[in-house]
């Protein structure tokens, strides 16, 4: 499946932002869908997952209770709502997929299909 990012862009401190990733070529109802964050000289994180029939969730303990991931069928997209925003989260976003899984995937090497990025700023 081929992924899509897009919805980044610079954000205050507390504010909101949500992400899109669409996909193509395949339906995304069939797959597991993940959002991961890097930052420049880092590693790429977890953030959020949602399994194929979004029955399972999983979310990074620093983002609990703000982000929310959630996926429309008729679209093939799937979101990332971001609230109360913090410099922290300040990073490139990705989505990933991964075909038929029945948990949530939070690692990256679970994954088989990745979106290009996007890039989100959150100033003080």
């Amino acid at each position: 499946v081929q992924l899509q990012a897009s919805g980044g862009g610079l954000v205050q401190a507390g504010g909101s932002l949500r992400l899109s990733c669409a996909a193509s070529g395949r339906t995304v109802s069939l797959y597991n869908m993940g959002w991961f964050r890097q930052t420049p000289g880092k590693e790429r994180t977890f953030v959020a997952a949602i399994n194929w029939s979004g029955a399972s969730t999983a979310y990074a303990d620093s983002v609990k209770g703000r982000f929310t991931i959630s996926r429309d069928a008729v679209k093939n997209t799937v979101y990332l709502q971001m609230n109360n925003l913090e410099p922290e989260d300040t990073a490139v976003y990705y989505c990933a997929g991964k075909q038929l899984f029945a948990r949530a995937l939070t690692a990256v090497p679970e994954y088989d299909d990745w979106g290009q990025g996007t890039q989100v700023t959150v100033s003080s």
